[in-house]
């Protein structure tokens, strides 16, 4: 619904933005509000690209880990949550919301699972709270899965916003605390 009405709202802003610039030019050409206008309607597309790229995650070198593999999946993930927000925000259907749901909740679980035999294999000490972490996050987003089939459009939003942060979060934080164990076990 949110969405929907932020296009309302642009539409309508274009639309009296061209109002506004063609009143303006029936005052003259040297009249500086249509020519104002014509510059807000040229920004228009780089402002929205702004406020629309701070709906998704991007990769900073600043969150690897310096494992290949680790740092792969990490990629794929915020990827797969940059497809689930696309989803969301594009209102491509509930097939494809679905299909970018399942897929991110698979491959975090496989990445999950690939993480914790790396730390287990290789006697981290923190394993167990960085695997309960895990759990956590999992059960969370299980409680969402549910609420989803009742109300897609609110619980799709809140889970793109939990999943980037938390995501964000757990590499920049937890993930980084095993990193140099595996590094002096040898593990890049």
């Amino acid at each position: 619904m949110r969405k929907s009405l932020q296009s309302f709202g642009l539409s309508l802003f274009v639309v009296l933005a061209f109002l506004t610039i063609a009143i303006g030019f029936l005052f003259g050409i040297d009249n500086p509000i249509p020519w104002i206008m014509i510059a807000v309607l040229i920004a228009l597309p780089y402002i929205h690209k702004k406020l629309l790229s701070r709906e998704f995650v991007q990769w900073d070198d600043k969150l690897s880990v310096g494992i290949g593999v680790i740092d792969e999946d990490h990629k794929k993930l915020l990827g797969l949550i940059n497809n689930l927000q696309t989803a969301a925000h594009y209102h491509t259907g509930e097939a494809f919301e679905r299909q970018a749901l399942d897929e991110l909740v698979n491959y975090t679980k496989f990445h999950f699972q690939r993480e914790e035999d790396l730390m287990q294999a290789n006697g981290y000490a923190d394993f167990p709270s960085h695997k309960q972490q895990h759990e956590a996050m999992i059960l969370e987003v299980g409680k969402m899965l549910d609420a989803y089939e009742t109300d897609r459009a609110h619980t799709i939003e809140r889970l793109c916003q939990f999943l980037k942060k938390w995501l964000i979060n757990h590499i920049a934080g937890t993930d980084q605390a095993y990193a140099p164990y595996l590094h002096e076990k040898g593990v890049h």
